[in-house]
């Protein structure tokens, strides 16, 4: 088999200097350390000396972020609310650079001078959780409260060691300015080639293909499935499809396949239908020509819509607070994906962890427990960056209204459908809630994909050929 070099961009990939993994399909030789338990932590804790609450005076925890200056006393601000409004905790952030943030707390953990809690990026979580560093918040929420939805929940030997601090899921964009064009001047119905906001409606792939096509018109004004179309001299293309591996795999779980068994247990990356799947991706462009070729991983909504050459374009619902609310010049409308065997999205969303070698795990829960409260990031939420991560503002009228009453967003109803509504009945986790090693997984998988996107290869071809280094990244970070 032919063996390409790894570039493994692991967050984590060294934790501390005990872990050490040994070949393919081998395991760390270290047991993972069961997190701790809270109520007995935060018991022991107060006899440990460092409380303070004991003496009359606040219990201090520290919380690391990442960021500049700015945001850094933005935390902090938000952080000096909570403790002006109890007499137990005091949160002080630390700001470590973005760049640093993992090597940092990499030296942290090996020092035994973890902060009390922190963010993390997804891909890290699980490994950190493995290595014994994350604490069990089975108690940060009681029975009958409003918690963050199951499918943000990171979990580990099936305990709950991280909740995402906001919720983000993938839809199908458009440019309605673009698509009102493109049909005047093919004297097609508009009502008929605009996306669906309701999944009950959801195109199914061949409907989404053909759509694409009917959009996708060359330098004659010829659509892409008129015989004399030009592929060679495309003007506008129906769609394009980000190609980040961790947003593609949303197109094999729709088509009843996956990156990995939905236990994390194995990985099914050669399944026949996640091929098939990521296959009908690369036919967009090379079978279909309703898609532009693949020059880079991703294909932000910035350079497939922001170029008003492409109709339709998949990505985060994020977009609509950093690119298309603030700065698109152009009317836009969201709908949900197409589907191949049945509706979904995929949910990602930074998280908030407590480190298990806090003395204080009980007020380290307390205090991400209250930050978890939309009030405290509701400027991100209004801007459309964030969604909230609460099951109570998926299913509270009122909540929804006040979250998306918003001039930011799309049309109302539109957006509750396919939006709110779509990531409450239709949503699943991303693999890196529920799978360790996804980073590396993940840019290895986008090293394989480049010969699919030249055109140089099936994807059962590059997959077939990247096979064994897949499963053995897959078997060395999740060990049986």
């Amino acid at each position: 088999m032919k063996k390409k070099k790894l570039v493994s961009i692991l967050l984590v990939a060294v934790m501390t200097s005990a872990i050490i993994l040994s070949g393919c399909g081998g395991s760390s030789g270290k047991k993972a350390v069961p997190a701790a338990n809270s109520k007995e932590a935060a018991g022991s804790s107060e006899s440990s000396g460092s409380g303070g609450e004991k003496n009359g005076e606040k219990v201090k925890i520290t919380y690391a972020q990442w960021g500049n200056e700015t945001e850094t006393a933005a935390t902090q601000k938000i952080a000096d609310k909570f403790n002006s409004q109890q007499d137990k905790i005091e949160v002080e952030v630390v700001k470590i650079d973005h760049d640093t943030y993992v090597t940092k707390l990499n030296a942290m953990a090996t020092a035994g001078e973890l902060p009390d809690t922190g963010i993390m990026s997804e891909a890290g979580v699980l490994k950190f959780a493995e290595n014994g560093l994350l604490a069990d918040i089975s108690d940060m929420y009681e029975a009958g409260e409003a918690k963050p939805l199951d499918y943000l929940t990171f979990k580990y030997e099936g305990a709950p060691v991280a909740y995402s601090a906001a919720n983000e899921v993938l839809n199908l964009w458009y440019n309605k300015d673009l698509l009102k064009e493109v049909c005047e001047k093919q004297g097609l119905d508009i009502n008929k080639l605009t996306p669906p906001a309701a999944a009950d409606a959801a195109w199914d792939w061949n409907t989404f293909v053909k759509t694409a096509q009917m959009l996708t018109i060359d330098i004659n004004g010829k659509n892409a499935l008129d015989p004399s179309f030009d592929p060679n001299n495309v003007d506008i293309y129906g769609c394009t499809v980000n190609t980040l591996p961790w947003q593609l795999e949303v197109w094999a779980l729709s088509n009843g396949g996956g990156y990995f068994s939905q236990d994390g247990k194995s990985c099914t990356i050669d399944d026949e239908a996640t091929v098939d799947a990521l296959q009908k991706i690369a036919d967009l462009s090379s079978k279909y020509h309703c898609a532009p070729p693949v020059t880079s991983a991703a294909n932000a909504l910035e350079s497939s819509l922001g170029s008003k050459k492409v109709v339709m374009a998949t990505d985060g619902q994020w977009n609509v607070g950093t690119f298309l609310g603030p700065n698109a010049d152009f009317e836009y409308g969201v709908g949900v994906l197409p589907y191949m065997k049945k509706p979904v999205t995929i949910c990602t969303g930074g998280p908030n962890v407590v480190f298990s070698t806090t003395k204080h795990p009980a007020e380290s829960m307390e205090w991400l427990k209250w930050y978890y409260q939309e009030e405290n990031s509701w400027s991100l939420i209004e801007a459309g960056t964030w969604m909230p991560i609460l099951d109570s503002w998926y299913t509270d009228p009122a909540k929804i209204d006040k979250w998306i009453s918003n001039p930011n967003f799309p049309e109302k109803e539109m957006y509750k459908s396919a939006v709110v509504d779509y990531a409450k009945n239709h949503s699943v986790s991303t693999a890196w809630y529920y799978v360790n090693g996804t980073e590396e997984f993940n840019a290895t998988l986008n090293s394989a994909f480049s010969g699919v996107w030249a055109g140089e290869q099936t994807m059962k071809e590059a997959i077939d050929e990247n096979k064994e280094e897949l499963l053995c990244i897959f078997e060395e970070s999740n060990p049986k």
